[in-house]
């Protein structure tokens, strides 16, 4: 049996998990300003649109408070009792924004819904003034995420850019209602955008949603096919059969692979081991292995699923 990681890869795994800790403490802190400076300006103008975007903004910073956490906790090493160390913590805390994306948009839904029968009036200009200050905010926060963080491959800072992003929506929106407002005196502009912002949203957080289950219910990870796997290591000069492969995720960028690989009488057990791995890291990126080689005589139970 063999077990392959390389410590190359260990420190660009941690070296990009320390630059995300880094842009999301930045992130945070200009979020959670922005986000009182809405808020009291929603109050202000009597705008849903800036109400809805500071309500968005707080599970925002909650979330992304959530994922500095999540980061914190996964460093921790490996225990006698979390052999996996805590990695899963950062899938925890992308399912949990996902929920809360949900639940922020259904309030704002619901908000929009109660305006549309008498819609306030809102102090426009003041309006368009605060949510360009969040939009600026929004930008600065999500070029910092973008360049600092690694928003494609981590899972736990991809639902944090997604937040910020809802907040750039948010923004967006509110200038647009602002203006709107100002120039027509069309007051259901507040209700209409906000709803159109809520869509925009749910429709990010059911990617956050899915993809974070799939990671804790052992999927196997989206970039690769099982089914290849098999053919590829099942192509290896005296490999007559492979079973019981899994494939799954720690965490984002620590993809892991176990299987059995039965041989021939005649073949050399240590050249088809390293022949795997081999294969498995060139072709599929995945560092993590732990492969078991038999020879046809071997008997044991396998587990079908």
């Amino acid at each position: 049996m063999g077990h392959h990681h390389t410590d190359g890869d260990h420190d660009h795994f941690h070296d990009a998990r320390n630059m995300n800790r880094k842009a999301l403490i930045f992130t945070l802190l200009l979020t959670s300003t922005i986000m009182i400076v809405e808020f009291i300006g929603g109050l202000w103008t009597k705008s849903l649109a800036l109400l809805a975007d500071s309500g968005h903004m707080l599970s925002d910073a909650t979330s992304l408070l959530l994922s500095f956490i999540a980061i914190t906790i996964a460093a921790r090493p490996p225990s006698p009792n979390k052999t996996f160390g805590y990695y899963r913590f950062e899938m925890m805390a992308a399912l949990f924004n996902g929920v809360t994306l949900f639940v922020i948009a259904g309030w704002i839904i619901y908000e929009a819904i109660g305006r549309f029968a008498d819609p306030p009036t809102v102090a426009s200009g003041s309006m368009i003034l605060i949510a360009t200050i969040g939009l600026l905010a929004n930008l600065g926060s999500a070029t910092i995420l973008l360049r600092q963080g690694d928003v494609e491959g981590n899972l736990n800072m991809k639902s944090a850019y997604v937040h910020v992003l809802g907040d750039l929506l948010g923004s967006i929106g509110a200038i647009l209602a602002g203006v709107v407002m100002y120039v027509f005196n069309w007051y259901l502009a507040d209700p209409i955008i906000s709803i159109v912002v809520a869509l925009l949203i749910l429709k990010s957080a059911w990617g956050v949603f899915s993809q974070s289950v799939h990671v804790l219910m052992e999927g196997t990870p989206q970039t690769i096919d099982a089914e290849d796997v098999l053919d590829t290591l099942g192509s290896i000069d005296g490999v007559t059969k492979v079973h019981d492969l899994h494939i799954w995720t720690i965490t984002s960028g620590l993809d892991m692979l176990t299987c059995h690989i039965v041989v021939r009488e005649d073949v050399d057990e240590q050249v088809v081991l390293q022949e795997a791995i081999d294969r498995i890291r060139e072709t599929y990126k995945i560092e993590h292995t732990t492969i078991q080689v038999e020879k046809p005589d071997l008997r044991h139970t396998e587990f079908l699923i």
